[in-house]
């Protein structure tokens, strides 16, 4: 797998805070689907879709999980009935890994923390995992699926 050191940009989000189950993320995504429809943000290179994981859900009982599943945006989220606030994800410099395929299970997250780091003399911060969902959509089957990890560095 590929690794390259890159400077993650400070990213304005519209953002709603998934804790529970991963299962029942999907639930979690529906909202900020209908919110983003509703506010006209389609996916695309301006309106990117991230996910920012807090901890690895195999590795935390399923009430300890979290995730905040997110939209890029120019302008600040108004007050709605879906629960999609502003955030913002920070400058960091990052290790950035690709994973192609089902975002079931993204290998990507593995390799950059057990076999990558181990040897790249580089430091995690404490800044959780982002994802980048490069493609998204209905029609996007799962070996298809690009997922970009960036893994915040010291």
């Amino acid at each position: 797998m590929e690794v390259e050191i890159i400077e993650f940009p400070k990213t304005k989000v519209a953002a709603i805070d998934h804790r529970g189950s991963p299962v029942l993320e999907h639930e979690s995504m529906k909202k900020l689907i209908a919110w983003s429809i509703e506010n006209k943000l389609p996916p695309s290179v301006a309106n990117r879709n991230y996910g920012i994981h807090y901890n690895d859900p195999r590795r935390v009982t399923p009430s300890e999980y979290r995730v905040d599943l997110c939209i890029s945006v120019e302008n600040d989220v108004l007050p709605n009935p879906y629960g999609v606030v502003n955030k913002v994800i920070p400058y960091c410099r990052c290790a950035k890994a690709q994973h192609i395929g089902s975002r079931e299970n993204v290998t990507a997250v593995e390799y950059l923390n057990e076999e990558w780091l181990p040897v790249s003399g580089e430091q995690p911060t404490d800044l959780p995992v982002i994802f980048h969902y490069v493609n998204v959509g209905p029609h996007v089957q799962d070996d298809e699926m690009i997922t970009d990890v960036y893994l915040p560095l010291a």
